[in-house]
């Protein structure tokens, strides 16, 4: 797939400029100073518009991603030498100098990570004695070796023949029998891991070993230590993680019986399962994770390669790829309707009138995309219609109600002629979202009550992201759009969002942030949230919040995060500054009532010196957030708009003296 390049041009002499207040004069220069960098963002997110009427950019994730893409195609018997030598290509730029890769840019070297890249290179015919491949070797035993890897990166060593499938914990597929109503099943896990985990089961239940040809295995990687790979407990005494272990061995034990009764049940409703759940374009769960398991589940099922299934599956894979002309890039997930709601939002908020074209057709394209068939959800919640969004193009079983939310905001902002048409689904969407919420108050993204705490304990769930619980940062934006459509304080449910919001501030007074990097994220949409719905921003604990914000930030007048935060949470709040995080924080201390603030106009004049010539921003670092601590996300288009949406909410609260954005739109 194509993405439009995200503009890279730096600015390597800001221009010194001031925004202070303190005169009319000076108060002339810095507005047209700040009309001047609005008006050259707007025209940069304009132009990376679709024909088709929406916005999308790469997510960038970390190399495993690419590398698993080279696994699957000798998995499946699928191998395109000049897509595996792009592969390789694109992993050698991204090893760090100390030969490891990392989960995000800057980020420490991770063991899982390299063990992954280094096996692909090796598999795509890079010789051992390369110096890269050298140091690759020299950190993963310098930092614990196999014994250290993730469950996942062991199955794949596993199916290469690399490890004995005895060292891996057991997923029996009779999993898939027990019903929803029972304690643990199914849909007690987080749709993600649903969609990865059933048909993994299908793959465990064969346990299959690809050979790999002569010199290209890993056994090199390999020490003493790592002649027992077997999963330690956790010191002495009861715990859920130790009960699990016992039971782990437990049923290891009972499947090494030829009996299996339940086994061809088992497989057949797995199989019916990955079918009903792919889409009608090939994708699943719209994950590469869910869509590498799909087709790897239907290939040891037998399925020949040319059956609609897997032969739709490979094409959707493919348009997860971004060909870059001598390598290529694997995404993990695509986010077109995400991009595109805030991309409006922003665009509105810069003064776009909301009947310009590319509003009314980015809400048509939108619209196009409302999902109307029942999907997981409904398990849970069976009573309600469909009616929500999902994130990417097609995916259909998992509507998410983060971005319905966000993309409702826009549609309520933009001007449809056809008001009847879209009153009738905008209301269909609204219903659906407040029917998501769950018993505590919260939203999560794509399940109610998903919070079944014990799942993060069994033993193949060391990535510790088996559930989708409420979290604040979702439930921050759905109070922000119920505060536009005017609801009140006193609405059952808006009562109790606020009081979850509440509930769960950090004691310093920040919010974590569950789907963006992170007490920053967190405390942005927190805020928001609490101002849209008529919160008084005069609180305790809203000064609280903002001296926190004020607190953290940089010398350079900006604001960031590394993602080291999640792991380490005396580091919240703390990293090189980024546009996007920046942005996050002045429209947090904007919702709070700080625009006549000194951190706000600082933060406000680091974005004007940081945009580029192209009239956009650039940043390395990875803002959004796959899973805590073990998966983290670059959204590319993160750098364009979130600046913008916090230049133009600054100039109307400073300039015009309210919150809300401008009706008029400057010169385009």
């Amino acid at each position: 797939m194509n993405h439009s390049a995200s503009a890279k041009t730096r600015n390597p002499e800001p221009p010194a400029l001031s925004l202070s207040t303190a005169g009319t004069a000076n108060r002339g220069a810095g507005e047209a100073t700040l009309d001047r960098a609005i008006e050259r963002s707007r025209r940069f997110l304009l132009a990376l518009q679709n024909e088709d009427g929406y916005w999308i950019d790469e997510l960038e994730a970390n190399a495993t991603i690419t590398a698993e893409l080279v696994f699957l195609m000798h998995f499946t018997g699928r191998v395109d030498l000049e897509k595996q030598q792009k592969c390789a290509r694109y992993l050698l730029r991204q090893q760090r100098a100390d030969g490891s890769w990392a989960l995000f840019h800057g980020g420490a070297g991770n063991v899982s990570t390299t063990v992954e890249a280094y096996m692909a290179l090796k598999i795509a015919g890079e010789s051992p004695d390369r110096p890269e491949m050298a140091r690759a070797r020299e950190f993963i035993l310098a930092n614990g070796g196999i014994k250290k890897a993730r469950i996942f990166t062991k199955i794949f060593l596993a199916m290469f023949g690399q490890i004995s499938w005895k060292w891996l914990p057991a997923m029996p597929v009779e999993f898939v029998l027990l019903p929803n109503w029972f304690f643990v099943n199914i849909y007690e896990m987080s749709s993600w891991s649903r969609g990865v985990i059933v048909p993994l089961l299908i793959v465990y239940a064969h346990q299959p070993v690809h050979r790999l040809e002569e010199g290209r295995g890993v056994r090199e990687l390999f020490t003493e230590n790592d002649r027992d790979l077997s999963i330690p407990y956790a010191g002495k005494g009861l715990s859920w993680r130790n009960f699990f272990i016992f039971l782990d061995g437990v049923i290891k034990v009972i499947g090494k019986s030829p009996w299996k009764p339940l086994r061809r049940r088992a497989m057949k409703k797995a199989e019916r399962w990955v079918l009903d759940h792919q889409e009608e374009q090939g994708d699943w769960a719209g994950i590469q994770p869910a869509m590498f398991n799909a087709v790897l589940a239907l290939h040891y099922l037998g399925y020949p390669k040319d059956h609609p299934a897997p032969a739709k599956g490979f094409e959707a894979i493919d348009r997860f790829i971004i060909d870059k002309g001598d390598h290529l890039v694997m995404q993990s997930c695509i986010s077109p309707l995400w991009d595109t709601a805030i991309a409006c939002n922003a665009l509105m908020d810069s003064g776009l009138p909301a009947d310009h074209p590319a509003l009314v057709e980015s809400s048509q394209w939108i619209f196009s995309k409302q999902v109307v068939k029942p999907g997981d959800w409904k398990i849970k919640n069976p009573h309600t219609e469909p009616g929500g969004w999902a994130f990417e193009f097609f995916n259909e079983c998992y509507p998410d109600t983060d971005d319905t939310a966000e993309i409702l905001m826009a549609l309520h902002r933009i001007e449809n002629k056809d008001t009847r048409f879209k009153l009738k689904e905008f209301q269909r969407a609204l219903t659906w979202l407040l029917s998501m919420q769950s018993k505590n108050g919260g939203w999560g993204a794509f399940d109610q009550d998903n919070d079944l705490e014990i799942l993060n304990k069994i033993p193949f769930a060391d990535h510790g992201a088996m559930l989708d619980p409420p979290t604040v940062d979702v439930t921050g934006r759905i109070l922000w759009l119920l505060g536009i459509l005017g609801y009140k304080k006193d609405h059952p449910q808006v009562q109790r969002a606020i009081a979850f919001v509440k509930r769960n501030q950090e004691a310093d007074g920040s919010w974590y942030g569950r789907w963006g990097v992170n007490y920053i994220y967190g405390t942005f949409l927190a805020l928001t949230g609490l101002r849209s719905i008529g919160e008084a921003m005069d609180r305790d604990f809203v000064r609280k919040a903002v001296d926190w914000l004020e607190a953290h930030q940089n010398e350079d007048g900006g604001w960031g995060e590394t993602c080291d935060s999640y792991e380490d949470p005396g580091l919240r709040g703390t990293g090189a500054s980024t546009a996007s995080q920046t942005a996050w924080a002045i429209l947090g201390l904007l919702a709070a009532g700080q625009a006549e603030g000194e951190p706000v106009r600082r933060g406000v004049e680091y974005l004007i010196a940081q945009q580029n010539e192209a009239g956009t921003w650039w940043e390395d670092q990875f803002t959004g957030t796959g899973f805590p601590v073990h998966f983290f996300i670059k959204y590319h288009m993160y750098q364009h708009y979130f600046p913008l949406m916090a230049l133009a909410r600054y100039r109307t609260a400073i300039w015009d003296g309210s919150v809300e954005p401008r009706k008029k739109c400057g010169p385009l």
